[in-house]
């Protein structure tokens, strides 16, 4: 009987273990700092949840501690409400430097009634340029959604609630670079862009509105670790290919293709792979098929 007990005990004590090791810390304490805002940022909730303001005198921000190279990062939002005619709640990864690399997702405001914009861009060695822009098939300011970004050496995949809207691959056999060496951090920011926010610019802010909120929840990181002086965390090429994270080779499957044509067709208002306007010469190689 006592060798019983002895083994139940240390096999409960396995579990307990195992379940710990399999939890991601998402508590903003430990993952992200405010950086600007005098205040206007707050964590809250034993650090569960994450506030950005913006009034009259000014936005707010944070970053994250780490910095990525590569990693399936998740983060839920609800957007400011009302009427958000003006305001920019940003959300993206980036590096630092002349020719920084960046991941962007963008949500332009409206006023109350119409539908945000989201809009989202890659940049490559300081080189942007490569909107596309959707409408969401919800109210993005009543519940938090998730938002995602995939990134891994062959694609970067945005996706809203597991759907994916926009894919870039890795086109660098046309020519293009691709974002693979400059490790990221996790930015956001709530701020004022009444000059080109909101129909271009001919809707501005109502700051008796103010002051307009975001809130974020459910911080997830699958990602590689980047820091000074150390290895990534994923362990570069010294690691065999069959204990590297799946999401390092993901791409979208057949499904998640279908759900991405569908929001592009139904949803997408701008792509800069079909502006003719802009592009008079030829569009950009990765816009090229095949």
């Amino acid at each position: 009987m006592a060798l019983f007990s002895f083994g139940k005990r240390e096999f409960l004590l396995i579990l307990i273990s195992v379940a710990s090791t399999c939890l991601v810390s998402a508590n903003f304490y430990d993952n992200f700092d405010v950086t600007w805002g005098d205040g206007r940022g707050k964590i809250l909730d034993n650090g569960n949840l994450l506030t950005l303001s913006l009034d009259r005198s000014s936005g707010s921000g944070f970053e994250s501690r780490n910095e990525y190279l590569f990693g399936k990062i998740d983060m839920q939002l609800k957007l400011v409400a009302g009427n958000s005619a003006g305001t920019v709640t940003a959300y993206y990864m980036s590096s630092t430097g002349s020719n920084w690399d960046e991941i962007d997702f963008e949500f332009l405001g409206n006023l109350s009634g119409d539908p945000y914009i989201l809009h989202t861009n890659v940049f490559t060695q300081g080189k942007g340029n490569r909107e596309q822009q959707f409408y969401l098939w919800f109210d993005p300011t009543l519940d938090f959604h998730t938002y995602s970004i995939l990134w891994n050496p062959q694609l970067i995949l945005f996706s809203v609630d597991g759907t994916p809207i926009r894919e870039f691959k890795n086109a660098e056999s046309k020519g293009v670079p691709f974002p693979k060496n400059q490790p990221m951090r996790i930015h956001s920011s709530l701020w004022n862009a009444d000059d080109w926010a909101t129909r271009g610019g001919l809707v501005k802010t109502d700051w008796s509105k103010a002051p307009f909120t975001a809130s974020y929840r459910n911080f997830n990181a699958e990602a590689c670790v980047v820091a000074p002086g150390k290895p990534s965390s994923c362990g570069g090429g010294s690691v065999p290919s069959s204990d590297k994270p799946a999401w390092l080779s993901e791409a979208a499957d057949n499904h998640q293709r279908k759900r991405l044509k569908w929001v592009q067709k139904n949803y997408m208002v701008y792509n800069y792979c079909s502006d003719s306007k802009r592009f008079p010469q030829g569009y950009p190689p990765e816009c090229k098929r095949g």
